[in-house]
C-alpha cells in the first residue's frame, strides 16, 4: 500500500505516491504509551483503600514503593520521547509549513509538557527513595512522605496540558489548514473537550493526565500510518 508525499515546494500542492512512511511520529507514539503507564498503571494508592477512602499519613506504610520505581522509570523515558517527538516535529513540519503558527503550537506544547512531566514523575521517584525498601527509607517522618503523597495525586497529570494545548493546534491544522487528516482533528477535539469541560466546571487540573497520553498515542500512530500531509 503507497501513501502521499508532497513533490512540490508548495505544501499545499496535489501529491503523487511514494512507498516510504515518516517513522518519526513514532516516537510519540512511544511517549503516548509511556505516559499512560507513568500516570495511569503506576498511579499508587494505599492498599485496602478504596478510590474515594479518606487517606492519612498513617497510611503511607502501606504504599507500594516498587510501583512508584516503574512510574519513574516510565515517566522519564516518556519525557524523553517527547523532546524527540518535538525536535523531530520541528525538523519534519515546522520547516516546512513555515506560515502556520498552529505547527509551531504543538512543539512547544509538547515541549512544556516535557517540562511539567519531570517534576511530576520526579516526585514519583522520590516516593520510591523514602518509601520502606528504598535507599533512603528512614530520613523522611510519615508526615514527610504524606506531602510527597499529595503532590504525586496530580503531579503525572498536570503536566499533560501543553500536549492538549497541542492537541488542540493539531485540530486546527485538521479543520482549517488541512495538513492533518480530519479525523485525528475528529479525535482531538473528542478528547479536548472534557478536559475543559472539567476545568470550566470543577477546576479539576488534573484531566489532561487521563487523556493525554492516550491522545499523543492515537495521534501519531495516525500520522505515522494514514495520509496526513504533515508526514508526508
Amino acid at each position: 500500500m503507497s501513501t502521499l508525499t508532497n513533490t512540490s515546494t508548495d505544501p499545499h500542492a496535489p501529491t503523487t505516491p511514494t512507498t516510504k512512511r515518516s517513522r518519526w511520529p513514532l516516537f510519540g507514539a512511544g511517549a503516548g504509551l509511556l505516559g499512560i503507564v507513568g500516570t495511569l498503571i503506576t498511579d499508587v494508592r494505599p492498599d485496602g483503600k478504596s478510590a474515594d477512602a479518606m487517606i492519612s499519613p498513617a497510611d503511607m506504610d502501606n504504599l507500594s514503593r516498587g510501583t512508584y520505581h516503574v512510574g519513574i522509570i516510565a515517566g522519564y523515558l516518556c519525557v524523553a520521547a517527547l523532546l524527540v517527538m518535538a525536535a523531530a516535529w520541528r525538523r519534519h513540519v515546522e520547516q516546512r509549513f513555515t506560515d502556520s503558527t498552529a505547527a509551531r503550537v504543538v512543539a512547544n506544547g509538547l515541549i512544556a509538557s516535557a517540562g511539567a512531566l519531570s517534576l511530576g514523575y520526579g516526585w514519583k521517584g522520590a516516593m520510591a527513595v523514602y518509601l520502606p525498601g528504598g535507599m533512603d527509607h528512614g530520613a523522611y517522618p510519615t508526615d514527610g512522605l504524606y506531602v510527597l503523597y499529595m503532590l504525586n495525586d496530580f503531579g503525572a497529570y498536570i503536566g499533560w496540558l501543553g500536549t492538549m494545548v497541542a492537541a488542540g493546534a493539531i485540530a486546527y491544522m485538521a479543520f482549517r489548514e488541512k495538513t492533518v487528516s480530519r479525523w485525528i482533528g475528529v479525535v482531538s477535539c473528542l478528547l479536548l473537550l472534557p478536559v475543559i469541560v472539567f476545568v470550566v466546571a470543577t477546576g479539576l487540573p488534573g484531566f489532561p493526565g487521563v487523556v493525554g497520553g492516550l491522545w499523543l498515542l492515537v495521534m501519531s500512530l495516525g500520522l505515522t500510518f494514514g495520509k496526513s500531509a504533515v508526514a508526508r
